[in-house]
């Protein structure tokens, strides 16, 4: 997640390394994923292997350790002392061991250079452009028959829920080279300080216009009551929205495109019915062009695209509106509520577009994958650990899940959101779902909603929850940010395309690089709108006509 969308997630970048100084030798030919993939983790008949098996003697699993400086453990743990090391050790005999660390900010580098000089990890999370670069250097183990073999029915059934999307991008000459995480899917929202709309007399913003006379009033109005001209329409960051290749990007501008039927970053179909890059389309200039009269009138941040943590200026109490995905309850709000805890904010699937729906980029459920190098001796161990923190995450925590491979049914935060308004309707009791476990943080949630949900159960202001409770940054973001995942105006919008292509691999750095830079010039005015038309051409002459020939291939 360019996201940090719970305590602890910095162990999305820990992976399992090597036990030994050398890697296995380079063999094996080169491999693309172009044949078909199966449709389902649950279809093969090899026989099954207890998932939870212990070994009879320890499996020592060495570690590359990502160094977060500003990680804090929510309940005191460390590295040398955590549930999770005990529990590996208690239930499976395995240990792990840190063979080196190096800053989370510079891990990708660490690894390609491991992947490039051959000297590889055991055991590895990986992206994409380095999965397909390992496959096609013969480094990785088919993992075919130990998945089929290890795998719990949970994490068989999590996969399987992205209808074979996620085993396409780790199937290459039919073989499964890769165990695919998998993300719930979420969507990008408005979370608007309500107290402040209230204060001004201002109604929810339901169209662009209305996002903003809203932002106009934040700006002009002194919603904050200081006396001074100092408030924030929208707080957006670096990233204006996300692509193809990754997850929804925090505080960028995502809904404003969709409102204008622009989807720049995603494949979608042009009106011949071809395969087209939406931030080449009409629609997207026509969005740049309500962006930068927008920020002209101070309805933006000033600092768009430069301010690295936008996040600061929700958490000042600055910033009046902001786009995020349901998680705004676990971050950054709660470091906001301790500056001002009756900060109202509130999340509402706007701005629709001219027929009245709000759009929303459908991301790649996929963007981790676990490799094992080839002639690994225990290429089933990481499947097994990866069970085990399935299993009892909601015992353990989340803290300290190295070598942690992400497993969450697609529709994980819909569902849980579903469930607490049965069992707070007293229509339903939590016991009711103690079948499915694949929803790690159900139970929990469900036996402590009460506890952080103050009554009337119906009313989510900030002042109808405890927020002392120790799960009430859970409970708010599903309660209050993923009610929106059944909005009637939803609308999804998949990309035709998530596979990353050969072209890609050497000039996609550049051309997103190129993207940015002229459409935050339009935005900020240093750039006539026109300029548009030069990035297009520019765009296609750099590789991005080569790219959607490629990608074409990749679309069934």
């Amino acid at each position: 997640m360019n996201k940090k969308i719970a305590l602890g997630l910095l162990v999305a970048s820990m992976v399992l390394a090597t036990a030994c100084s050398n890697g296995a030798k380079n063999s094996g030919a080169a491999q693309t994923n172009t044949s078909k993939a199966p449709t389902s983790a649950s279809t093969d008949q090899t026989a099954t292997a207890d998932p939870f098996g212990k070994y009879q003697d320890p499996v020592t699993v060495g570690i590359a350790y990502s160094v977060d400086p500003s990680f804090k453990s929510t309940k005191g743990e460390t590295l040398e002392n955590n549930a999770w090391k005990k529990a590996l050790k208690d239930e499976l005999n395995v240990e792990f061991k840190i063979n080196w660390q190096t800053s989370k900010e510079n891990f990708d580098q660490k690894m390609n250079l491991s992947i490039a000089s051959n000297d590889l990890p055991d055991v590895a999370v990986v992206n994409q452009t380095q999965l397909t670069q390992m496959v096609k250097g013969g480094q990785l183990q088919d993992l075919t028959e130990v998945f089929n073999q290890y795998a719990s029915p949970a994490v068989k059934k999590i996969i399987d829920s992205t209808n074979g999307l996620a085993l396409k991008q780790v199937t290459f000459d039919g073989k499964m080279m890769a165990v695919p995480n998998v993300s719930a899917e979420d969507y990008n929202f408005m979370w608007i300080r309500k107290d402040w709309l209230d204060k001004l007399g201002l109604e929810v913003p339901k169209t662009v216009e209305d996002v903003e006379k809203v932002a106009k009033a934040f700006v002009e109005q002194d919603p904050d009551g200081n006396g001074r001209k100092d408030t924030i329409g929208i707080a957006s960051g670096t990233t204006l929205y996300n692509d193809f290749t990754g997850g929804p990007a925090g505080f960028d501008l995502t809904p404003i495109f969709s409102a204008f039927n622009a989807y720049p970053g995603y494949v979608v179909k042009g009106a011949d019915g071809q395969p087209v890059y939406g931030s080449t389309l009409p629609e997207t200039k026509t969005a740049l062009a309500k962006l930068r009269d927008m920020y002209a009138n101070g309805l933006l941040d000033k600092e768009i695209g430069i301010r690295k943590a936008a996040e600061e200026t929700v958490i000042s109490g600055k910033a009046g509106m902001f786009f995020l995905g349901f998680y705004g309850g676990y971050w950054p709000l709660p470091t906001a509520w301790a500056n001002d805890p009756t900060a109202d904010w509130q999340a509402y699937a706007v701005p629709l577009d001219a027929q009245g729906k709000y759009n929303v980029k459908v991301t790649n459920p996929s963007n981790g994958f676990l490799v094992v190098r080839k002639g690994y001796e225990h290429p089933e161990a990481p499947i097994k650990i990866n069970n085990l923190y399935l299993r009892d995450e909601s015992i353990n925590g989340n803290d300290f899940m190295l070598a942690r491979n992400f497993f969450a049914p697609l529709d994980e935060i819909g569902f849980e959101y579903k469930a607490l308004q049965e069992v707070l309707a007293g229509t339903k009791k939590p016991e009711d779902y103690a079948d499915k476990t694949e929803y790690k943080l159900l139970k929990n949630s469900l036996e402590t909603i009460k506890n952080a949900k103050k009554e009337p159960y119906d009313k989510l202001d900030i002042q109808y929850w405890n927020q002392k409770d120790k799960d009430f940054m859970r409970a708010y973001s599903v309660m209050v940010g993923a009610k929106n995942h059944f909005d009637p105006n939803l609308n999804k919008v998949e990309s035709l395309s998530y596979m990353r292509t050969k072209t890609m691999e050497k000039r996609w750095t550049n051309l997103t690089k190129l993207e940015n830079q002229a459409f935050l010039k339009i935005i900020m005015g240093s750039a006539p709108i026109d300029s548009f038309d030069q990035f297009v051409k520019d765009w296609n002459k750099q590789g991005g006509e080569q790219i959607l020939k490629e990608l074409s291939e990749t679309i069934n």
